[in-house]
């Protein structure tokens, strides 16, 4: 059967359609797009159900393949048996794939320095900028970009779905990274959109996986006509590109998360390091993408890449293979080696793990069960180390790790497509938290965190602020994102000035600056001047974040340049604030 020509809308026909397009009255579906794998489910009357593609697959490979003037997504299955000779095809410099890891970044970022050793065309200015991506089609590289790619992949998968269902599907739920910022976020609402899909909400994937647990446990409540006692969850999830870890809290259907941790490493960085321990000259060998290099590339990462799966189940692993124009590897690993090269990943994991500990106030002892999930978490050293941390001998068995997020998702996309089931398994609630801290830059580029991390959703908080110089007039309101003491470690979101401020001398004038986060998790800031012990000076200023499109990194260094310390603001003492 010859591959379908998809067409993607730009995002201005998008917003035409969702404006003329009535609200179908169908549930929502639940999408978990992972790095390397994705699935789809949907609440079909009775419980979750996983959809399989033509291949009888539940998990498809997350690629775009470009060959000539046809596109074709792993959707299709088209890496089902993930033999030799599709895998290489995959990796022929023909197919984009890690775009989760892509999406949203800057070229400075060191995940897309890191991806430029991928089997496609990755190219950066280091400027603050999005990278340039492309793919081998003729021998020309094609460029794209990741929201394009995902948005091709989101439409070949909204067909399988629609092939099943027998009816349009324009709602989904989609599961996220705890790591990912509100830009990357808007990205993967933009390529939903190209896709024709209107996103109901984000989840992160620990949320969602917390919302099965609860389902879960509502179940045996009813079953054993228990009382609904709050048991308390660790969530562990790790997969290609991602490492998130979350407490919940569970009891009656109510799932409230305590605590978010997330970062970035995944199976992705796992592989990398095994490809350049077991091959030291890796970075010199494969330093420019040539038709020669990316094969040879492709036979180092799909040897190295089984030997990682096969030391799951085996204490050593031989890897021998021939690289070509001389370079061969020959190399038995063992899991001590494993895990040396890999323990800084390992420290991340740790990390996270003991942050949300930390964060939810608890202890190892007050974690009643451990549930991992994703991919890696199939690696004994990752399964000993977060049970070691928990104190547990053994994990949580009644969810399967690799379809834990997309049933969350599904179970989301009923819930707020309004369903109601007679049996009381929809009966659910999960309380949000804010994973990371929002607030602005604050005078000599410290950040000011108005809402911190871990805040439940919705949320509201403001802060007062005041000038810095004498007579004063205008304000720089720059918001950002992150975990950073510095603004300029963190994601910048968007600014806006503030201006009329009475002049007066610093230190006398009160400028408040409040956040709000609603329900669907939308992010706005007001700000506007206000009199000491008095009402404020009309009119306030109210936007919706993030305001920035591209150029997000170099934005941040342009407003800095251009303005300097002249229009920052700081932070009232609480002891002046009334």
């Amino acid at each position: 059967m010859a591959e379908q020509f998809y067409t993607v809308a730009s995002d201005s026909e998008t917003t035409g359609e969702d404006k003329s397009q009535p609200s179908l009255p169908d549930v929502a579906i639940g999408i978990d797009i992972g790095t390397s794998k994705c699935s789809v489910a949907v609440w079909n009357g009775h419980q979750v159900e996983l959809l399989k593609n033509t291949r009888n697959q539940k998990g498809m490979r997350s690629y775009v393949m470009f060959k000539d003037d046809t596109l074709s997504a792993g959707v299709t299955g088209g890496a089902a048996k993930e033999n030799a000779h599709e895998e290489r095809d995959i990796l022929s410099g023909s197919a984009i794939f890690n775009m989760k890891r892509l999406i949203g970044r800057m070229d400075t970022d060191e995940v897309v320095q890191a991806s430029k050793t991928l089997p496609f065309l990755v190219q950066t200015l280091g400027i603050g900028v999005r990278p340039f991506i492309a793919a081998l089609v003729n021998n020309m590289w094609r460029s794209t970009t990741p929201e394009e790619v995902l948005a091709i992949f989101l439409l070949e998968l909204k067909a399988l779905v629609e092939m099943h269902l027998k009816h349009p599907v324009r709602n989904a739920v989609l599961t996220i990274p705890v790591a990912f910022s509100r830009f990357q976020q808007t990205r993967i609402e933009r390529a939903c959109a190209m896709a024709g899909l209107h996103v109901l909400r984000l989840m992160p994937e620990p949320t969602a996986v917390a919302l099965l647990y609860a389902q879960q446990q509502q179940q045996l409540m009813h079953d054993n006509m228990g009382s609904g006692i709050e048991k308390i969850a660790l969530i562990f999830n790790m997969g290609a590109g991602y490492c998130d870890a979350a407490v919940a809290a569970t009891a009656g259907g109510v799932s409230q998360i305590r605590a978010l941790s997330g970062c970035t490493a995944g199976g992705e960085d796992i592989l990398q390091n095994i490809m350049r321990h077991v091959l030291p000259n890796f970075d010199s060998l494969y330093a420019g993408q040539t038709v020669d290099r990316i094969h040879s590339m492709s036979l180092l990462r799909i040897a190295t890449q089984d030997a990682i799966h096969k030391l799951v189940n085996q204490e050593t692993v031989e890897i021998n293979i021939d690289l070509g124009n001389g370079h061969k590897v020959s190399k038995v690993l063992d899991h001590s080696e494993f895990e040396q090269v890999n323990r800084a990943i390992f420290d991340k994991c740790e990390k996270i793990i003991n942050q949300c500990l930390v964060d939810a106030k608890l202890v190892p002892e007050d974690i009643n069960d451990v549930v991992l999930v994703g991919g890696c978490s199939k690696i004994p050293r990752i399964r000993s180390l977060v049970l070691g941390l928990c104190k547990k001998e053994i994990s949580y068995k009644n969810i399967d790790a690799l379809e834990a997020a997309v049933s969350g998702a599904a179970l989301e996309g009923a819930i707020a497509s309004g369903v109601n089931d007679s049996s009381g398994s929809l009966d659910l609630l999960t309380i949000q938290a804010t994973p990371m801290n929002l607030g602005i830059r604050a005078y000599g580029d410290s950040f000011a965190a108005i809402i911190p991390r871990n805040t439940t959703v919705p949320a509201r908080r403001d802060m007062l602020f005041t000038t810095t110089h004498d007579n004063q007039t205008e304000a720089l309101i720059a918001v950002y994102e992150g975990e950073g003491e510095r603004a300029e470690d963190n994601h910048l979101l968007g600014y806006f000035k503030i201006t009329g401020i009475p002049a007066a001398p610093k230190g006398t004038v009160e400028i408040s600056v409040c956040m709000d986060i609603d329900a669907a998790n939308v992010l706005r800031v007001f700000a506007g001047v206000g009199k000491p012990q008095g009402p404020a000076i009309p009119p306030f200023i109210e936007v919706r974040m993030p305001t920035l499109d591209d150029g997000h990194g170099w934005c941040g260094q342009a407003l800095a340049k251009m303005y300097g310390k002249t229009l920052d603001l700081a932070v009232l003492p609480k002891k002046l604030q009334p």
